[in-house]
């Protein structure tokens, strides 16, 4: 008995020599440290110098495979995550870049005169018109003129306007009903004039003419083509 109890404390001493040996960053404390290549040496001398009389448990060993397994499976996955976010932010820069020097629309009913005071605007139409009206709206709330663009077909309609003051912003309204006389619903957007991409933030945004905060690529409505 005594020949054995040595036997075996020499044999424990042994595994916790190769193990402190087997893997050299473990002294740090740090699981997080332990890559496969060192959790198979660790198992390499467990079962090397494992007891005869207690050997390793197999339930506790399959245990360890799936946990490595699942670590290993979890890198994977975090690594393709992070080359497919970096692709994506590269497919959104490339987006935003081919749409400077275009005209965007996004929602709402403002008119930005140009520096030859031309303001360009758009809407959709969720029906045919019999007659269609726009009214144009100084920035002190006078009427500054009317555009009758009579009869049009539903869908995205656009319009420009000649007798703004250079760098002034209009609003206006869309007044249009169909031939029974029943109004028709409209959808207003104001047009911008795309300058540049701004890439401060997560997402790329757009600089437009006539307003000193960017747009969202997100909230373009359409894209109407190159200023004139």
């Amino acid at each position: 008995m005594t020949n054995l109890a040595v036997s075996n404390s020499s044999t424990s001493t042994s595994v916790a020599a190769s193990t402190t040996a087997a893997s050299p960053t473990s002294s740090s404390g740090s699981a997080a440290s332990l890559t496969q290549s060192n959790f198979l040496q660790l198992l390499t001398a467990q079962l090397k110098y494992q007891s005869p009389t207690s050997p390793a448990d197999p339930t506790q060993m399959a245990s360890e495979f799936a946990a490595i397994s699942t670590v290993n499976g979890i890198n994977a996955l975090n690594s393709k995550l992070s080359t497919l976010s970096t692709s994506t932010g590269a497919a959104q820069i490339a987006q935003a870049s081919s749409l400077v020097g275009k005209q965007v629309a996004v929602t709402g009913n403002t008119l930005i005169a140009g520096s030859n005071g031309t303001a360009d605007g758009a809407f959709s139409l969720s029906g045919g018109t019999k007659n269609t009206m726009i009214t144009i709206i100084n920035p002190d709330g006078s009427i500054a003129s009317t555009l009758n663009l009579g009869a049009l077909p539903a869908g995205q309609q656009s319009f420009s306007w000649t007798g703004g003051a250079p760098g002034t912003n209009y609003t206006y309204n869309v007044s249009a009903v169909d031939t029974a006389g029943a109004a028709v619903s409209v959808a207003p957007y104001t047009v911008y004039t795309v300058q540049g991409v701004n890439l401060s933030s997560t997402s790329p945004t757009l600089n437009v003419a006539g307003s000193a905060n960017t747009i969202p690529v997100s909230s373009i409505q359409t894209v109407l083509g190159s200023s004139s």
